[in-house]
């Protein structure tokens, strides 16, 4: 059954358009994915399939009766409890309600008023009630946001069943290659649609570039020909060939079609001056980085909970205890757990934000430590990208310049407001703010957050060499199996029990899956001697997941 039908459909912003011509058929079962760099419409795209934005060109039809569930990144929720507002979306199934809000993390916060939900926890209450919605067609943007690991798996696996049909933007490649059977990119004002999931979108875009290529190659080639004809002419040319002439050596001096989108990601001419390039700052990819000594940042014994965390009265459970830590020049560790354990707690003790309840933290005379958190920096809507970029005191010389376009912002991006960027832009341009730090030590809090694919993958290769250390927080399976070695696991249960593991993201996951797998053959093996099952607690994957979900709902705001 059709559910949609996008024909010819177009948006504009002031100064350029989003995209044109795009036209896309939604029956039941499928999975469409959507994706471009941020900026080029695909927020905008979802509220016209929604029907909350009218199209600027072309037109949208929707099946009769078709019934619709949109997450938008910035809808507001309506007044009452957190369990009201999503049981009023299930309808005669209450019992739904209250799994989902268990499944992603917010089990025991029913009885909360919506008014005073975090950011983080107002989202994750909007997808929710998308999701118990029983729609026809349902349309999600950057859902997995504000999601951990274990809920963007159970999210995988909700999308992939939906009885109907789901539009979905995302920068989860996880996500995107688990539930996507077709892909809808938006490009420079342009839709491309491509039959298949996410390796047929790659494909698709890298024979596409390589076309495009080959004929910017063929194009100059003709026009090199067609040039040396011209100079082979008499002397005395007609204004006509003059005009040949000068077009010829236009094309020639162009530089090129913008083929992909695949600026470089390094700091170099672009933010140092030849005095400190003189001096070898950093590696030769990565001059702007101060080089670090042997001590960088160290944690001896620390630990930290929060005051007032338990029913009002004495201190919260820990999030953290006894956890020794010394980085290493280049390091790259990652830090996992449910969400609410503390893991942005831990950025902020080692970015020292926070000083810890007990334990002590040693920092390096040669540290110079940038902390990318998950609001980023507050920007005047009114103040230019370029003039944000050259800070207060700065110029917004060439150098300031090529930075912007190395993170994608152009001539026309540059002297736009930053109040006119999308949600992904800002968030863009405030990861740019950080590295025109030039750090040697960078604590990124999910950094992926609204991102688009090919900034994750430059950023990813930017990181693969950079010479400073690193230490992520992120709930983006492929981005720390990218780019950390070890993680740092929180484990949640109140004690504060964390520990560094070896291996990166992929051991980690392993580890708890062999742990699980363990956990279910017990289970399955029966009653023990004194007649009960040998594992009364967590013998399921499904009970792992609950009793991470408790822990996010006990300490919300210490991670």
């Amino acid at each position: 059954m059709i559910l949609l039908d996008v024909d010819g459909v177009g948006a504009h912003r002031p100064d350029r358009p989003l995209f044109t011509g795009c036209s896309v058929t939604v029956a039941t079962g499928d999975r469409l994915g959507i994706v471009g760099v941020n900026g080029t419409g695909k927020s905008t795209l979802l509220r016209v399939m929604a029907g909350i934005d009218a199209p600027e060109e072309g037109e949208v039809r929707r099946g009769r009766d078709v019934r619709v569930a949109l997450l938008d990144q910035d809808a507001p929720l309506p007044a009452g409890t957190v369990a009201s507002v999503v049981e009023a979306e299930a309808g005669e199934r209450p019992w739904e309600a209250a799994a989902v809000l268990d499944r992603l993390g917010l089990g025991g916060l029913g009885d909360r008023d919506t008014a005073v939900l975090s950011g983080g926890q107002a989202k994750r209450v909007a997808l929710a009630r998308a999701l118990v919605a029983d729609a026809d067609l349902l349309l999600v943007d950057e859902p997995t946001n504000h999601l951990d690991i274990d809920a963007i798996a159970w999210l995988e696996d909700r999308l992939a069943t939906h009885q109907g049909a789901v539009v979905l933007v995302t920068h989860d490649r996880h996500v995107l290659d688990a539930v996507a059977t077709r892909v809808l990119e938006l490009d420079r004002g342009a839709a491309h649609l491509h039959e298949g999931g996410y390796d047929a979108y790659l494909a698709g875009r890298a024979e596409r570039e390589e076309r495009a290529a080959g004929e910017e190659a063929s194009r100059r080639i003709l026009a090199r020909r067609e040039l040396a004809w011209l100079r082979r002419g008499a002397p005395a040319r007609t204004r006509k060939s003059k005009a040949h002439l000068a077009r010829a050596e236009a094309v020639l001096s162009a530089p090129g079609a913008p083929v992909g989108r695949g600026p470089d990601l390094d700091l170099t001419d672009a933010s140092v001056d030849g005095g400190e390039r003189a001096r070898g700052w950093g590696a030769s990819r990565h001059v702007a980085t101060p080089r670090l000594g042997d001590t960088v940042v160290e944690l001896h014994g620390v630990g930290h909970r929060f005051p007032g965390r338990a029913d009002g009265d004495g201190d919260g459970p820990w999030l953290f205890r006894h956890l020794d830590l010394l980085l290493d020049p280049r390091e790259r560790l990652g830090i996992v757990g449910p969400n609410g354990v503390g893991k942005s707690t831990l950025l902020e003790v080692l970015a020292g934000r926070i000083a810890p309840v007990e334990g002590r933290v040693e920092v390096g005379p040669t540290v110079r430590l940038a902390h990318h958190d998950q609001r980023g920096p507050d920007l005047d809507p009114d103040l230019r990208v370029l003039d944000a970029v050259a800070g207060p005191r700065g110029d917004a010389d060439h150098r300031v310049a090529a930075l912007c376009e190395r993170f994608w912002f152009d001539g026309d991006a540059q002297r736009a407001p930053v109040g006119l960027l999308s949600g992904g832009e800002r968030r863009r341009l405030q990861l740019l703010l950080t590295l025109a730090e030039r750090p040697n030590v960078l604590l990124l809090d999910e950094p992926t957050n609204d991102l688009d694919l090919d900034t994750l993958r430059l950023l990813e290769d930017f990181l693969d060499d950079w010479p400073g250390a690193l230490v992520v927080v992120s709930h983006d399976r492929a981005f720390l199996e990218r780019t950390v070695t070890d993680v740092v696991v929180l484990e949640g249960d109140g004690t504060g029990a964390a520990g560094r593991r070896p291996g990166g993201y992929a051991a980690w996951e392993a580890d708890r899956r062999a742990r699980r797998t363990t956990r279910r053959a017990g289970d399955a093996s029966g009653p023990g001697p004194s007649g009960t099952r040998a594992a009364p607690r967590a013998t399921t994957a499904a009970a792992d997941d609950r009793a991470g979900s408790a822990a996010g709902a006990a300490g919300a705001a210490g991670g």
